[in-house]
C-alpha cells in the first residue's frame, strides 16, 4: 500500500508537456518569468524555485505593467474616439513611452518563449502572442513617428494585451501546488543514525552511510532497521507497512530478511547487514519511480494547440490580405488590413480561456479536500475507464479490528454474553500491550461498551502471545502456538476465519480454551458506495494487494470489484499498472504508501490517500486530503466538467477569430462593410468576458462524496 514517488518535473521544454504517473510537465516558452526563457515547470522544481517563485514573478509583473498600462489606454487617441473624449493636447508622447516599457518588459516572457517555439519548430500560445505584441509595437511606432497611418497606433490594445496575457500566466502558476520531492520522504522513513556493534562487543552509533555488509546493528524495540539485513539475534513483529503495506506486524526471528526503514515494535533485534546503498529495497522502489517517470509520454496543452492553428490562421489570412488588396491597387489599405489582422488574431480570451478554468477548478477542488498538484492529472481524470485501488488503507482502513467473535459455548450470534465475557477478559489482558491486535480487541470492546476489568501481572512473548491475571484468573491470548504450548485444541470457526485469511486468536482461562477471536483489516464503510457509483460510470474497479488470495478475494467479493492482483511484491505493482494500460485501459492508481509509489508514477493519473504516506502524497498527482474512496468520484466529476468548459471557452476564443479576422481583413468590403479596428479590438476584450463568466458556472458543480 505504501508508495514512494518522486514527482520531480523536468523543465525548460518547447511546444510539449510530458505527463506521466508522476505527472511532469513543462512547456518552454509559455510560462517565462521576469528574466527567464521560456515556459517554466508547471509542477515546480527547485532547480528553478519552483511554481511559487513563479506566480510572484508574474504577480508583480502583471500589476507593474496594469500601472503603466491606464495611463497608456486613457491617453490613447483611438482609444478616446471609442469613448467619446479626446486625450489632453501635449500627451501624444505618453503611450508611446509607456507602450515601449510595455512591450520590452512586460513582453519579454512571450517574446523569449516565441523565440524557443520558433527553434523548436512548434508555434504554440508564445508565437501568437509575440507576434500580436510584436506588430503592435511595430505599426504603432510607426504610427507615433508619422510613417504610417495614425490608424495603425495601436498602444493602447498593446497594453491591454500584454496585462490580459500576464493575468491569465499570473493565474495558471498560482493554481499550481509545488511538489514535494518523495525520494526525500523515502530517504526520512531511514532512522539518522545506526549502533553498530563492534568486534570486541562494545556498540557506536554511525549514520546509515558507513555501514558496511557483514555489520551487525542493534534495532531497539520502536526502532527502524537502519538497512537491508538478516536477523541473527532476538525476535520481533515487524511493522513493514511502509514496504509491504501490510497493516498487521509480521514476526521476524533468526534468520529472517528485514528491509531498511522497517519498524521494530515489540521487541529488540540484531541484524547482520546484507545490503546497502543502491541494493536496498528502498532504492530500487526510488529506481523504479525514477524510470515511470521518464518512461512518460509528452501531450501537447489545447490550448497551445489551438494557438498553433490560430497562427497558421492568421499568416494565411494575412498573406491573403496582402494580395487581395494590392490586387485592388490600394498599398495603404493592404497595410491597414494586414496589421489589423496580425494583432486581432491573438485574441485575450484564448490566453485567459484554460488559466481560469485551471484556477477555478483547482480552488473548488480545494475546498472538496482534493488536492492538484499536476493540472495534467486532473484533466485526465477525464478519460480514466479503470480505477486501481490499493487495497490496505485505501478501500480498509489499514489496521486491524475484531470482525468475529465465538466462544465454547456457540458463536456471537448465539450466545452475546458469552461472546461480551470472553471479549472483555481479551480485552483486560490486552490492555497493557501495544500491539495493533491488542489495540484492536481493547477498541472492540469499548465499542460494545463493555466493562473490561483491571489486569495484574502482564508479560508478553513475541511466540506466544500475552498473559495476565484478571479477577483472580489467569487470561492468556495468543495465535497457534499459544494452543501448542497449552496442548488444547482450536475453535471449529477458526478454520473457516483462517480460510478467509483473517488472524486467528483464542482466549484461554486458567488453561482453557474460552473462546475466539477473528481479526481482518475493516472495510471502510464508504468503499462499496464508491465502487457502486464508479461502475455506474461505466468504471471499471480493479484491487491490487500484497495480501493471500483468500483474504484479497474475500474483500473483493464484498464489494464487487472487477478484477484482483493479490500477493503482489511491491516492485511488481507498477508492472500491474503497465499490464492494464497495455490492455488499453486508462489507469488511475489510488494508494497511500511507499510501496504503492512506483504504480503511482506509472499510472496515468495518481491519486494519494492523504491520510497516508508523505511519499505517497509525493508521488501523486492528485491528492485526497480525507481518506473517503468516493472523493475518487468527486474528482472524476470536476475532470468532466472542467474539461467540457475548456472546450467550450476555446471555441468560443477561436471561433471568434475565425469570424473576426476574415473581417477584419475586408473579406466583405465588395458589399461596403470594413470592420474597423477599434471594434475589432473591443469584441476582442468583450470575448474574455464570455470566457470567464462560462468558467465560473464550475462553481456550481456538487463535489459531495
Amino acid at each position: 500500500m505504501t508508495n514512494d514517488g518522486a514527482q520531480q518535473m523536468t523543465e525548460d521544454r518547447t511546444a510539449d508537456h510530458e505527463h506521466g504517473s508522476a505527472e511532469r510537465h513543462q512547456h518552454e516558452g509559455h510560462a517565462g518569468h521576469e528574466g527567464h526563457s521560456g515556459h517554466e515547470s508547471h509542477s515546480g522544481h527547485s532547480g528553478h524555485g519552483g511554481h511559487g517563485d513563479h506566480a510572484a514573478q508574474f504577480r508583480r509583473l502583471f500589476w507593474i505593467m496594469l500601472v503603466l498600462a491606464v495611463p497608456t489606454v486613457a491617453l490613447s487617441p483611438m482609444f478616446g474616439d471609442l469613448l467619446g473624449y479626446a486625450p489632453p493636447s501635449g500627451t501624444a508622447w505618453i503611450p508611446a513611452v509607456l507602450g515601449t516599457v510595455i512591450y520590452v518588459w512586460g513582453g519579454r516572457p512571450f517574446l523569449t518563449g516565441a523565440v524557443s517555439e520558433i527553434r523548436a519548430k512548434s508555434p504554440g500560445m508564445m508565437l501568437l502572442i509575440g507576434m500580436a505584441i510584436t506588430v503592435a509595437f511595430v505599426s504603432s511606432a510607426g504610427a507615433t513617428l508619422g510613417l504610417i497611418s495614425h490608424e495603425l497606433d495601436f498602444w493602447w490594445e498593446l497594453a491591454l494585451l500584454v496585462v490580459i496575457m500576464l493575468l491569465g500566466h499570473w493565474i495558471e502558476m498560482r493554481s499550481l501546488a509545488r511538489t514535494s520531492s518523495a525520494l526525500d520522504s523515502l530517504a526520512e522513513l531511514l532512522p539518522d543514525e545506526a549502533e553498530r556493534v563492534g568486534a570486541d562487543g562494545s556498540t557506536e552509533t554511525v549514520p546509515p552511510s558507513e555501514l558496511e555488509l557483514g555489520d551487525v546493528v542493534i534495532v531497539r524495540p520502536g526502532g527502524r532497521v537502519p538497512a537491508d539485513g538478516e536477523v541473527s539475534e532476538g525476535r520481533a513483529h515487524m511493522d513493514e507497512s511502509m514496504i509491504t503495506g501490510e497493516s498487521v506486524p509480521v514476526a521476524r526471528g533468526v534468520g529472517d530478511t528485514v528491509v531498511a526503514g522497517t519498524v521494530a515494535t515489540d521487541s529488540g533485534l540484531r541484524v547482520r547487514i546484507a545490503a546497502v546503498g543502491e541494493q536496498t529495497a528502498l532504492a530500487g522502489i526510488q529506481r523504479m519511480v525514477s524510470e515511470a517517470q521518464a518512461s512518460s509520454t509528452k501531450v501537447q496543452r489545447l490550448a497551445d494547440r489551438a494557438a498553433g492553428w490560430l497562427f497558421w490562421f492568421a499568416l494565411g489570412a494575412a498573406l491573403l490580405t496582402a494580395i487581395a488588396w494590392l490586387a485592388l491597387g490600394s498599398p495603404s489599405d493592404a497595410l491597414v488590413r494586414v496589421i489589423t489582422v496580425l494583432v486581432i488574431a491573438c485574441p485575450h480570451a484564448l490566453g485567459l480561456a484554460i488559466p481560469l478554468v485551471v484556477s477555478i477548478s483547482t480552488e473548488r477542488a480545494a475546498r472538496a479536500g482534493i488536492l492538484v498538484k499536476d493540472r495534467l492529472a486532473l484533466e485526465r481524470t477525464r478519460s480514466v475507464d479503470a480505477v486501481l485501488f490499493d487495497k490496505t488503507g485505501t478501500l480498509t482502513k489499514g489496521e486491524p479490528g475484531v470482525v468475529d467473535l465465538a466462544t465454547v459455548a456457540g458463536t456471537d450470534r448465539g450466545s452475546a454474553s458469552a461472546a461480551d465475557d470472553m471479549l472483555g477478559l481479551a480485552a483486560a489482558a490486552e490492555s497493557d500491550s501495544e500491539h495493533p491486535l491488542a489495540r484492536a480487541i481493547v477498541s472492540a470492546a469499548r465499542d460494545r461498551g463493555l466493562d473490561v476489568p483491571g489486569a495484574e501481572e502482564f508479560s508478553s512473548a513475541p511466540a506466544l502471545g500475552v498473559q495476565a491475571k484478571v479477577a483472580g484468573r489467569t487470561i492468556r491470548v495468543g495465535g497457534p502456538a499459544l494452543l501448542e504450548d497449552a496442548g488444547q485444541q482450536p475453535l471449529p470457526e477458526s478454520a473457516e476465519w483462517a480460510e478467509g485469511g483473517r488472524t486467528v486468536l483464542h482466549v484461554l482461562a486458567d488453561g482453557e480454551v474460552i473462546g475466539a477471536l477473528a481479526l481482518a483489516d475493516e472495510i471502510r464503510p464508504e468503499s462499496q458506495e464508491a465502487i457502486r457509483q464508479l461502475h455506474d460510470r461505466g468504471i471499471a474497479v480493479v484491487m491490487i494487494t500484497g495480501d493471500a488470495e483468500p483474504v484479497a478475494q474475500s474483500v473483493a467479493s464484498e464489494l464487487g470489484i472487477d478484477q484482483v492482483f493479490a500477493e503482489v511484491r511491491p516492485e511488481d505493482k507498477s508492472a500491474k499498472v503497465r499490464q492494464l494500460q497495455e490492455e488499453g485501459h486508462v489507469v488511475a492508481m489510488v494508494g497511500d504508501g511507499v510501496n504503492d509509489a512506483p504504480a503511482l508514477a506509472q499510472a496515468d493519473v495518481g491519486i494519494a490517500i492523504g491520510a497516508g504516506t508523505d511519499v505517497a502524497a509525493a508521488s501523486a498527482g492528485l491528492i485526497l486530503a480525507g481518506d473517503d474512496p468516493r472523493s475518487v468520484l468527486s474528482i472524476v466529476r470536476l475532470s468532466a466538467t472542467g474539461y467540457r468548459l475548456m472546450v467550450q471557452n476555446l471555441w468560443w476564443a477561436s471561433g471568434y477569430n475565425l469570424i473576426a479576422v476574415p473581417l477584419a481583413a475586408g473579406v466583405l468590403a465588395p458589399i461596403g462593410f470594413v470592420m474597423p479596428m477599434a471594434v475589432g479590438a473591443l469584441l476582442m476584450s468583450a470575448s474574455t468576458v464570455v470566457v470567464a463568466l462560462n468558467a465560473l458556472r464550475l462553481r456550481r458543480i456538487d463535489l459531495t462524496p
